[in-house]
């Protein structure tokens, strides 16, 4: 439970089990609900830097005048789609059964974590080093759903 480096600091301000003062309860996350949550943070990390690119000067008139990258129906079908995959597998995470959850987590977080890296080295200028903050921790977070998830584990029978 507690490690001995943080032990003095967490029986301080945590309070004490062996001499019956209250303390909190650290209970275990299913290895589900942790992906689930990952995912998430992803989603809303990709809504948020999609919200203040707005804010980077021209931004909105390329989205009015339509000379952005989605400009066409197709482009911006595809980028809807390939979005879609972290909300879903928020739920997937969740319903689908052990081993494709393992499996579509481990496969599209591969995928996110490798799309995030090459946005990060695509997207060094001033009015875009939010933007790299957040690809580097989108990336971070999609790594971290890849270890959970290939860790996940395994009950022999």
């Amino acid at each position: 439970m507690y490690t001995n480096v943080f032990k003095p600091y967490l029986l301080h301000y945590m309070g004490n089990p062996e001499n019956n003062t209250s303390f909190l309860e650290d209970s275990d996350v299913s290895i589900r609900l942790k992906l689930a949550g990952l995912w998430t943070s992803v989603t809303l990390c990709y809504l948020y830097g999609d919200y203040f690119e707005l804010y980077v000067p021209q931004k909105t008139q390329g989205l009015l005048n339509g000379e952005n990258l989605l400009n066409s129906p197709i482009k911006l079908l595809t980028a809807a789609m390939i979005l879609a995959i972290p909300a879903l597998m928020v739920a997937g995470s969740l319903i689908l059964r052990p081993a494709f959850s393992r499996g579509f987590n481990i496969f599209f977080g591969v995928g996110f974590t490798v799309i995030m890296l090459l946005i990060a080295a695509t997207s060094w200028s001033a009015w875009r080093m939010f933007y790299v903050f957040y690809a580097l921790m989108e990336s971070g977070l999609t790594m971290l759903i890849v270890y959970l998830a290939w860790k996940w584990k395994i009950i022999k029978k």
